[in-house]
Order: structure tokens, then C-alpha cells, then sequence
């Protein structure tokens, strides 16, 4: 008779912990209302990239996307709009990204999340997303008014191509550790809309 009172107990501190870890869960996915990506994909060879309506044409920074320390998988492109800074992943035809990682802040508070012999956490990057086959474009929004002026970001990758899996990151400046890893420093006049830097709508 003592066991069903017990398990009884158990069975309700399950289904309690169970309810809290899912609104905590909806709670962090919704966390930075300053930030969302979006994504698309081309299965067509020999053909121009499936751009989004969202896209630059004409960004006011490009970098390329190096993966494996020695392939140029595509670019990553920095431009703005009224309101957002506008980060595109974008790979070669043979490429396509499994999943990005992105993390942008204050260079001078040097926000990126770096262990402390200086190599990037991506784990801990405030942005993450995986991406559906074939995706070979993403684009994160980031509004201005969340960035200061000199910003910096690190933006990772996990992509596929001739080589197999790789890891992939923005060309720039590398970080401090013992590994390849690099981030990128700008400014956010440079990207001024009316100073020469597109607006797509």
C-alpha cells in the first residue's frame, strides 16, 4: 500500500518537470525578438542560385565562406535596410549548408564567446539554426537598433560539398586559439542605406 502513494508521487514530479522544461524551451526560442533567418535552395545545375526576395544584389561587404581552411564554399554578405543588418550565407553550386551559427556583438566588450585560450564557442553563439537538403542560402536579420556602431561577428557553418561535411567560416581576422576560426569587423555607417548601401524592398 505505501508503494502506490510513491509512485504515485514519482509519476507527478514527471509530468511536472516534463510541463516546465517545454515552456522553458518555447521560452528561449522566442528570446531575441531583434533576430530571425530565413532560407532557400536551387536543385537546378548549372543554373544561378534560387535567391530570396530578400536577398542583395549589390552588398556593401563580401567575404568569402572558407571551408576546411582551404575551399571557398561561397560568401557571406553584410548589408542593410531601414531597419535590419542583413548577414547572407550564400555557397558555390556545389555546396549546401546543413547549419549556421552566428554571433555579433561589440568588438571592444569582445561579446563572441571564446574559451580561455581564445578559440570561439560555437556552441555558445546566441544565434544557431540547421537547415533543410539543399539549402545553399540563409539570411539573418539583425536590427540595428540591437548593434552598436563597430560591431563585430563570427558566422560558422557546417556545409557539404565535393570534399564531404566540412566546417565553414566567414573569411576575416582569427581568433586568438590554435584553430582557423575567424570573425569580421565593420562598421555600421558603411552600410549606411543612403551612403550607397542597398535596400532591397
Amino acid at each position: 500500500m505505501k508503494k502506490i502513494p510513491q509512485t504515485i508521487f514519482i509519476l507527478c514530479a514527471f509530468i511536472v518537470f516534463g510541463c516546465s522544461t517545454e515552456k522553458l524551451a518555447e521560452e528561449t526560442a522566442s528570446k531575441d525578438p531583434n533576430f530571425r533567418v530565413t532560407q532557400s535552395f536551387s536543385k537546378r545545375k548549372n543554373k544561378p542560385l534560387n535567391t530570396s526576395r530578400e536577398s542583395i544584389e549589390d552588398p556593401c561587404m563580401t567575404t568569402n565562406l572558407i571551408a576546411g581552411q582551404h575551399h571557398i564554399a561561397g560568401t557571406v554578405t553584410v548589408d542593410t535596410d531601414e531597419e535590419d543588418l542583413i548577414i547572407t550565407y550564400r555557397t558555390n553550386e556545389d555546396w549546401t549548408i546543413r547549419a549556421t551559427h552566428m554571433s555579433i556583438g561589440n568588438c571592444e566588450d569582445q561579446s563572441i564567446p571564446t574559451t580561455g585560450s581564445g578559440n570561439p564557442k560555437v556552441g555558445k553563439f546566441e544565434h544557431h539554426t540547421t537547415h533543410n537538403d539543399g539549402i545553399n542560402e540563409v539570411i539573418y536579420r539583425i536590427s540595428k537598433d540591437a548593434i552598436d556602431e563597430n560591431y563585430c561577428f563570427a558566422a560558422h557553418a557546417e556545409v557539404v560539398g565535393p570534399t564531404g561535411g566540412e566546417t565553414a567560416w566567414a573569411e576575416g581576422t582569427p581568433f586568438d586559439g590554435n584553430n582557423w576560426a575567424m570573425f569580421v569587423e565593420a562598421l555600421l555607417s558603411d552600410c549606411d542605406v543612403e551612403g550607397g548601401g542597398s535596400d532591397p524592398r
